[in-house]
């Protein structure tokens, strides 16, 4: 994906997320449902306004932070290389945050549901995506497996990458299903992107030390 479509469509998806934000707002509650606990119980509260500006302003400050990146990285010709999969990566986080804030804004409108139910195949559907552009990542400071020894060995960048694509796409296809568990559910959900997560740092370092020994 170009960055010139990527920047289009993230302003067309805030865009609508203020739109609708706006319409809503006369007739949603004085104190807006914001956070769950993992049996779909609220147990966070904040104000009508934050409620419908919170989330499109930290959508454009993420946005805004994500585009920058390409720009001010000491490593930015290794960024080109996969800078289409990461504008997509831009627009699907933006598009994630807008869903999750059209969720928020539904149930206050007195539409009750099963929250998570709605956000883990989101999640799930993001992870995937960050494997797809995990597995094309080079080596570069903000973006990707970012350890002592990936940034120190294009080797082990490569190959941590490889693993860790895997290990995403399997969490968030793996995530999805949990949808169907209930509140253990989320609570797989979570061991399954922790140890996505935890297992290339730990293989980076293996690797590393295999490589100096060589």
């Amino acid at each position: 994906m170009s960055t010139k479509l990527s920047i289009i469509l993230i302003s067309i998806l805030i865009l609508v997320g203020v739109i609708v934000s706006a319409v809503v707002y006369p007739i949603l509650p004085g104190q807006v449902a914001s956070h769950w606990n993992a049996s779909n119980q609220v147990n966070g509260y904040m104000s009508r306004f934050w409620g419908v500006a919170l989330m499109p302003l930290i959508a454009i400050g993420m946005a805004a932070f994500f585009l920058a990146i390409p720009e001010i990285d000491p490593l930015k010709a290794n960024i080109a290389k996969f800078r289409g999969a990461f504008n997509g990566f831009i627009v699907l986080i933006v598009a994630y945050m807008l869903y999750i804030h059209l969720l928020t804004l539904v149930y206050n409108l007195g539409i009750v549901f099963p929250i998570s139910a709605a956000m883990i195949p989101a999640m799930g559907l993001l992870f995937v995506f960050a494997g797809v552009m995990m597995g094309q990542a080079k080596r570069n400071y903000f973006i990707g497996i970012r350890t002592p020894w990936t940034l120190s060995n294009d080797t082990v960048w490569d190959e941590t990458h490889k693993l860790g694509s895997k290990l995403f796409i399997a969490a968030g296809i793996l995530s999805v299903l949990t949808v169907f568990l209930g509140e253990n559910g989320f609570w797989l959900m979570m061991v399954l992107i922790l140890g996505a997560a935890l297992v290339p740092v730990v293989y980076s370092y293996v690797l590393f030390a295999r490589l100096e020994k060589k």
